[in-house]
């Protein structure tokens, strides 16, 4: 991956979890100029910052040496996700399933975010919002559910 790629990846999921730069970098223990640089494509991060960086954001870092000529797996979040992620809608489920399972919303935000890419890149096809509508109010309902 180059380091273009890098920083779209670290904006797409900071952004999808209504982080400020300032936020990821304070957990992260490196400085606000440095993490926008990464997400600007500028820099040559070492793997322990990316780890940090990873940790801050909710996820974990994967290191992985692949055949150059194999199809790279494309683990961005899509632009209309990150845009689902802004709304007020989004936004309140969070809150609700938060309180629901006494978890910081932060937290489930997170867990949201990965399992609404996740299903979104299984079913291989460009999603709108009221198909992010519809994988939310399934995952909310599985989530706030669970078996008993």
């Amino acid at each position: 991956m180059d380091h273009v790629e890098l920083g779209r990846r670290l904006r797409a999921r900071r952004a999808a979890l209504g982080r400020t730069v300032a936020s990821v970098a304070t957990e992260a223990g490196v400085s606000v100029p440095y993490v926008a640089n990464l997400e600007n494509g500028r820099g040559n991060p070492t793997v322990a910052v990316l780890d940090r960086l990873a940790d801050a954001l909710g996820t974990r870092l994967v290191i992985e040496l692949a055949d150059p000529t194999a199809d790279p797996m494309i683990t961005a979040l899509p632009p209309s996700l990150v845009d689902f992620t802004r709304s007020p809608r989004f936004r309140r489920e969070v809150g609700r399933l938060a309180a629901a399972l006494g978890e910081e919303q932060r937290a489930i935000r997170a867990r949201l975010v990965d399992a609404l890419a996740a299903t979104g890149a299984a079913l291989r096809r460009d999603l709108r919002e009221p198909d992010w509508q519809r994988l939310l109010d399934a995952t909310v309902l599985i989530l706030a559910h669970p078996p008993e």
